[in-house]
């Protein structure tokens, strides 16, 4: 019998939350338990496993984060929307460690399909439309605009940019000039 209250979103949520604080691969349904004082057995009847747990997570990471691209790309275009997409998933992932890496985890195609992953690539080549790329190219800038805002981040959460100046917070609005004129000036194939 499901124990009042615990429901498979509160889980989720609180997994998220959980998340953020100590690590995604520490977010168990043990650790979880543990949080809400009650058996780890309890928790089976609204989770299936900690594969299960982690998923909703990265599921609701991804929803999450999509919906604060769509607000921040309303209304914009070029250069503008690219900065504002770029700002969103820098500032989620800082807010949100244990969320951001939930996002990198892999999904199976079933899944993924039925998250919000598929909104990111729309708004990605929405972004794209005001450079005038056609596919393959398009694609190709999807993933180049992805491994930088990855890569960057990620090294920034691990303070990789810590111990050198300038300091890290000018070199971001850098980055978006340097894509920015890539995409404008994008190789011929």
């Amino acid at each position: 019998m499901p124990r009042a209250g615990l429901t498979a979103e509160r889980l989720t949520l609180a997994g998220a939350e959980l998340a953020d604080e100590v690590g995604f691969d520490q977010v168990t349904v043990s650790a979880l338990a543990r949080r809400f004082d009650v058996k780890v057995a309890s928790l089976y009847s609204h989770l299936k496993n900690s594969q299960d747990l982690r998923t909703r997570i990265a599921l609701l990471a991804l929803e999450e984060l999509a919906d604060r691209a769509a607000d921040a790309l309303a209304g914009r275009a070029g250069k503008d929307a690219l900065a504002a997409f770029a700002g969103v998933y820098r500032d989620y992932a800082r807010e949100h460690p244990g969320r951001y890496a939930a996002m990198r985890m892999p999904l199976d195609p079933r899944t993924a399909a039925a998250g919000a992953g598929v909104r990111h690539a729309r708004m990605s080549r929405a972004i794209l439309r005001g450079y005038d790329l056609a596919e393959p190219d398009q694609t190709h800038a999807v993933r180049l605009l992805g491994s930088v805002f990855h890569g960057y981040v990620s090294l920034e959460l691990a303070g990789s940019f810590d111990h050198s100046a300038p300091d890290p917070r000018e070199t971001w609005p850098r980055i978006i000039d340097a894509l920015d004129a890539t995409l404008r000036n994008w190789p011929a194939s």
